[in-house]
This record gives C-alpha cells, structure tokens and sequence, in this order.
C-alpha cells in the first residue's frame, strides 16, 4: 500500500507517518534557489540567487525580492505562483491595517497575519499547502526585524 492514496488529504498521515502534502510543499521549498536574510543592529538585508529555468525567460520578468510595504520586503525559495498570491494577500492585510488605522502595519503583525493564510491553507479542504518558504524583512518602532515562515 503507497501513500499516493493519501496524498489528497491535507491532515491523514499515510501508513508511512507522512503528511503527503506537506511532504510535497517542503520538497518544492527544497528544490528552489538559496535565500538568505541577515538582521545587524542598524538594518536588515534580504538576498537570494535568481537561476532562470531557460535562456528563453527574460530576466527582468522574474521577480524574487517584493516589497509589501514601504518599510518590509520579502524574498522566497519554493514556488513563485504561490509566492506572488501570499504576496497579494499580504499587501491586502497591510493596507487593510492602513485603511483602519492611519498608519503602516508593525512587521510582527504583517507576519502572524501572513503566517495565518499559509496554516489556513494547510489546514483546509479543497486547497493545498503553500510550497514556498519566505523571510519578510522589515523596519518599524522595533527596530529591524527578520522572520522565516516555512509551509510545515
């Protein structure tokens, strides 16, 4: 008996004791480019390679570093489409927060609320976990910060 049969339910483990989508996300975030991110006590710089697929893809259309707010930025390893929908929701949440309060979103909030999507969309039906891992970077009363939020 493989795990194939279980690889459509997001919280059965297999006879293995595999999350089998989970196992999938991690291996997508595996096989992407290095990202790293490095928080000093005056900053934070994220970085990361940018390898295209073909000769063919022009390198201006891929987009691996996003700003989300003037002040906090992201960078990815793992999926790029799934990169840029956590991207869209996560400028929506911070100009939600704008809207309501009159001021950016702090970095701690702008990450749980990120972080909230992607368990959401581990947790779910008819909807697959996110294979991409992320570090959002930012600068706010707190001084620099960096986080990592990973698809496990």
């Amino acid at each position: 008996m493989g795990d194939s049969q279980y690889s459509f339910s997001l919280t059965t483990f297999s006879p293995s004791g595999k999350l089998v989508q989970i196992e999938h996300a991690l291996t997508a975030v595996g096989s992407g480019q290095t990202s790293l991110g490095i928080k000093a006590a005056n900053g934070v710089v994220i970085a990361t390679e940018k390898k295209l697929p073909s000769i063919l893809v022009d390198e201006t259309s891929v987009q691996k570093i996003q700003s989300l707010t003037p002040n906090i930025g992201v960078v990815y390893s793992g999926m790029g489409p799934d990169f840029r929908v956590l991207v869209r929701k996560s400028r929506k949440q911070a100009q939600q927060y704008y809207r309501l309060y009159k001021e950016t979103i702090p970095v701690t909030q702008l990450v749980r609320e990120t972080a909230a999507v992607m368990q959401e969309f581990t947790q779910s039906g008819g909807v697959r976990p996110f294979g991409v891992s992320l570090l959002i970077a930012g600068y706010d009363d707190n001084g620099p910060q960096l986080y990592q939020l990973g698809c496990s």
